[in-house]
């Protein structure tokens, strides 16, 4: 609203000493409208409103705006105002920057959900609620530790859903599991090392070694990380013990006690990753670790595959003594999760609507599986599909010596996928790795599902068969 109380845009304008004010304006207006800064069919503000923000008279900026639309910089029609014209060409561009590669039509990297399958119409009915309710000190300067409205629906849904034993006041909303980790590593200190499964994400070992933490790798088989070999100096040791990430198996509970026994006697920390814990589908309940030894656990978790990364909000479930200095590593107001998709969270959560989206998104998950698991054992039978019991990706082994081979072809294909070896951590030791893709069949939306997996099978076909080819050495 302009000073006047007339109805127009606010249009920063400087208008040079030379000259009269009219030419001023004209030359003004013409420089924002060829620098972009004014973009073809803007709206400009009324006579009144620009001469009483500028301090000059309606008339000059009348017969200013009149000169522009005669050159045919602006138009100017009963009921619509004045505009930038669109055939103005826009401005000269500056020096190009290098033309990003386009993404691949395929996307089978993992950890991806469909960015169709968000609920819009069931999380704009929870965002309502969630505004209509909020009380007005929601909109002002925000907890670190999140809103006590979100940290209540959390407490009760992983404790039903997850068996984790946490209330409120001892968990902290933040803006995903790389945060989390990140506050996680100020919290506890950077002297001693954290061990690390060999075979994890990359980026997360990048984070801490960025935060100042040396990782340690452990390694891992078909039962999940081996605690016998877990360093006794280690400060904490990060692990995915619902669907070991990865490869695929779930933490057997023998190791699980020898997991925690290892951080009673080490006085060491077990920060428990629960990155797809929802997803399930062999029917067999896997708990939350931090349910057996909430003093020895940290519980890390979000909602990046269960609904969307883009919405940026995860928590920490950690034991009473670490919460203050988490707290106190995020600084004294929330720097990062909006208020108001947390208190949307939180009625989402608590009017059931997470729950039914989590089961329809389970049975369209496992459908998915099933048909990758099908095709490729019908097209290319070689190829072992494991680490399926759970999530949003399978491992594919492959014969010894194959990968890059695939991974070339895959993108020849057109196949956006990883490769095993890419998550293998660089210090580890052990015998030589197996070959491998890493499969996520979540992303590509339903139509193109069976094109992808098409595309999967004829690069698996080419990458085996220029093996097969090859001459013996």
């Amino acid at each position: 609203m302009s000073p006047t109380g007339a109805p127009g845009s606010d249009l920063h304008l400087e208008l040079g000493a030379a000259g009269g004010r009219r030419a001023a304006l004209v030359l003004a207006l013409r420089e924002a409208v060829r620098e972009g800064r004014l973009a073809p069919g803007t709206r400009l503000p009324p006579y009144r409103s620009l001469a009483a923000d500028l301090g000059i008279a309606r008339n000059t900026v009348a017969d200013a705006y009149a000169e522009l639309v005669a050159e045919g910089w602006l138009t100017s029609r009963q009921g619509s105002g004045t505009r930038v014209a669109d055939r103005v060409a826009a401005p000269t561009p500056g020096p190009l920057r290098p033309a990003a590669p386009p993404p691949l039509p395929y996307d089978l990297v993992q950890g991806r959900p469909d960015p169709g399958s968000f609920p819009r119409g069931p999380w704009l009915a929870s965002a309502r609620r969630a505004l209509t309710e909020a009380p007005h000190e929601a909109f002002g300067t925000r907890d670190p530790q999140g809103r006590a409205e979100l940290r209540r629906a959390l407490a009760e849904y992983l404790a039903r859903v997850r068996g984790v034993r946490t209330s409120p006041d001892r968990i902290v909303v933040c803006s995903g599991a790389a945060h989390a980790l990140r506050l996680l590593a100020r919290a506890v200190g950077t002297g001693r090392p954290w061990a690390v499964e060999a075979y994890g994400l990359p980026f997360h070992r990048s984070l801490l070694a960025e935060a100042g933490v040396r990782t340690v790798p452990v390694d891992v088989d078909g039962d999940g990380l081996r605690p016998a070999e877990l360093p006794p100096g280690a400060g904490a040791v990060l692990l995915t013990p619902a669907h070991q990430f990865p490869t695929g198996g779930p933490l057997h509970p023998e190791r699980r006690t020898g997991v925690l026994e290892w951080a009673r006697s080490s006085g060491g920390l077990v920060v428990e990753d629960d990155y797809d814990g929802e997803f399930r589908y062999d029917r067999r309940p896997v708990g939350a670790v931090q349910g057996l030894d909430p003093e020895r656990t940290v519980l890390v978790g979000s909602v990046s595959k269960s609904l969307s990364p883009a919405l940026r909000l995860g928590w920490l479930c950690p034991p009473a003594s670490l919460v203050d200095r988490i707290v106190a590593a995020k600084g004294e107001r929330e720097p990062y999760a909006s208020a108001t998709e947390q208190l949307t969270l939180a009625d989402f959560l608590a009017c059931g609507a997470y729950d039914r989206h989590v089961r329809g998104m389970r049975r369209r998950h496992r459908a998915r599986r099933d048909r990758l698991a099908a095709v490729l054992a019908e097209r290319v039978p070689e190829v072992r599909v494991t680490g399926i019991a759970a999530g949003l990706h399978a491992v594919l082994e492959l014969p010894p010596g194959t990968e890059r081979a695939v991974l070339a072809a895959a993108s020849r294909h057109g196949v956006a996928t990883e490769g095993l070896a890419s998550y293998r951590h660089p210090d580890a030791l052990g015998p030589t790795p197996p070959d491998g893709l890493v499969v996520g069949y979540a992303t590509p939306p339903e139509r193109l599902y069976g094109a992808a997996l098409d595309a999967l099978c004829a690069a698996l076909a080419e990458g085996l068969g220029a093996r097969r080819r090859a001459p013996a050495p």
